[in-house]
């Protein structure tokens, strides 16, 4: 028998290792994560937590929070030469939460270290990795001067990540840097709160907005290659602001900065027994704000693979390897959407911009347009219909790799979110008048569907049943014939 010092080591403590952190904390697996920043960062990188981020962080118990440290946004707006080309609400999503929240990325991580305090665990904060092996039983690690021996290790530590680097991995990609001046600032504008706002400017690159909590807003700008390096001020945004047609006067900078970003992604999120996650693994451009989201659905998919491997569930090894089976196609695809936006968003010449303004008028003026770019933005649009975990071959508006929808009317969502948190590490077997089965692995869920709302919507034939994974996409959808009788 191998011993260990912990189960999982977590390497990072941002947004996407905390929700990694938490996720295990509720699940009892003996982890621990390190951070190499004595304190809690104080810039606020991300600002966007979308709608299916949000069903995530109810699971884990701190959507409440999330909320209400934020601004409820319900859409986008799309602007050019001073008119608005396209709104696109988000509350067609199907969602028990139809909206974004804008809040400092500071507050999600203030609330999710509550929560893994809460839980028992904190962060081990100034202790930085500095090498690691591994064999077929074990990952070696040393941190600081103490050598710690676990299972497995998650790499959570950012775009510079040193798991990463340990692994000899490289992001591979595109790597004309894209640059950006960004300001967490307070301003005065005449544009609706409740909306994220995207200003395409005249070749030299589109503006972003997004209002969060009384007067702050974030505001991030693409530059010319030119200007990189040159030091952030708060005259230079607000003369960017003005160049571009966004009619906001900045004040009060919290922080001010330039960065440059590059599309790209590691070849593979698995090596042995060491995961990637977020910007470890991937980076893009934060266009649409997916890159926190994403990172932190990484996290969401990968706790409670690693849950079953700890326990050694019988084939936690195809588990575990559909980690990146799953997530690596949703990266390559964000990269793919964000560098679209953004190139559309820059074209200098003046006939094409006219076409793209009104080709944006025409598409984005229909509501099945507005709910497919709705759905993309919430990263609702994300499946794993190709993995090698879900059931193929099953046909119907919802099959096995979607994740499970809510049914208006019956209540269903909020019955399996209720088990998935009481019974953390368990699949949801929900079945219809039906008497409870049991199936290794699940927690039975009985649901009441006499207008047959449940079973229209998931295509369940009588006698059948659905199992959702603990992540809330769906497994199996079984006939009657497919059940165990007991």
């Amino acid at each position: 028998m191998t011993s260990y010092d912990t189960e999982v080591l977590v390497v990072g403590a941002g947004p996407v290792g905390l929700v990694l952190a938490v996720d295990l904390a509720r699940r009892q697996v003996p982890f621990r994560i390190i951070d190499r920043r004595t304190e809690p960062t104080d810039e606020s990188r991300a600002v966007v937590v979308h709608a299916r981020s949000l069903e995530m962080l109810d699971i884990l118990g701190v959507e409440d929070e999330v909320v209400a440290s934020g601004r409820t946004t319900t859409g986008v707006r799309f602007h050019a030469d001073g008119k608005e080309l396209a709104h696109i609400p988000l509350d067609t999503v199907d969602s028990p939460y139809p909206f974004s929240v804008t809040t400092a990325q500071t507050e999600t991580e203030r609330i999710l270290t509550e929560r893994l305090r809460a839980l028992g665990v904190e962060v081990e904060r100034g202790v930085e990795l500095i090498d690691l092996t591994q064999d077929a039983d074990s990952v070696t690690a040393t941190v600081g001067e103490e050598t710690i021996r676990c299972r497995y290790l998650v790499g959570t530590d950012g775009a510079s990540s040193a798991v990463r680097h340990h692994l000899g991995l490289k992001l591979e990609g595109s790597f004309k840097g894209e640059h950006f001046l960004m300001g967490d600032v307070d301003a005065t504008y005449d544009l609706d709160t409740s909306s994220m706002h995207i200003n395409a400017s005249s070749g030299a690159g589109p503006i972003m907005i997004f209002p969060m909590i009384g007067d702050r807003v974030r505001i991030i700008a693409a530059i010319g290659q030119a200007d990189h390096g040159r030091p952030a001020s708060l005259e230079w945004l607000q003369r960017v602001c003005d160049e571009r047609g966004l009619e906001a006067r900045v004040r009060s900078p919290r922080w001010l900065t330039t960065f440059e970003i590059h599309h790209a992604q590691v070849a593979r999120y698995r090596t042995g027994r060491v995961f990637l996650a977020g910007d470890a693994a991937h980076v893009h451009s934060p266009a649409g704000g997916q890159g926190m989201n994403t990172g932190m659905q990484d996290a969401f998919n990968l706790g409670w693979k690693l849950a079953a491997a700890v326990a050694g569930t019988t084939g936690f090894e195809v588990v575990l390897d559909s980690y990146h089976d799953e997530r690596h196609p949703v990266a390559a695809h964000v990269i793919k959407e964000t560098t679209v936006m953004t190139n559309g968003a820059t074209v200098e010449s003046k006939v094409v911009r006219v076409v793209r303004n009104q080709a944006l008028r025409l598409i984005a003026g229909t509501q099945f347009a507005q709910h497919r770019i709705a759905n993309e933005m919430e990263e609702f649009t994300v499946a794993y219909h190709g993995s090698p975990i879900v059931q193929q071959g099953v046909h119907g508006h919802v099959v096995p790799g979607d994740a499970a929808p809510p049914v208006p009317g019956t209540g269903l969502w909020s019955a399996v979110a209720d088990v998935r948190r009481k019974h953390p590490s368990d699949h949801v077997l929900i079945t219809l008048h039906a008497e409870p089965v049991s199936i290794p692995g699940c927690t039975t869920l009985v649901v009441d569907d006499p207008e047959g709302k449940i079973a229209g919507r998931y295509g369940v034939t009588p006698g059948g049943a659905v199992i959702v994974r603990p992540d809330g996409y769906v497994a199996r959808i079984l006939r009657a014939s497919e059940i165990p009788q007991t």
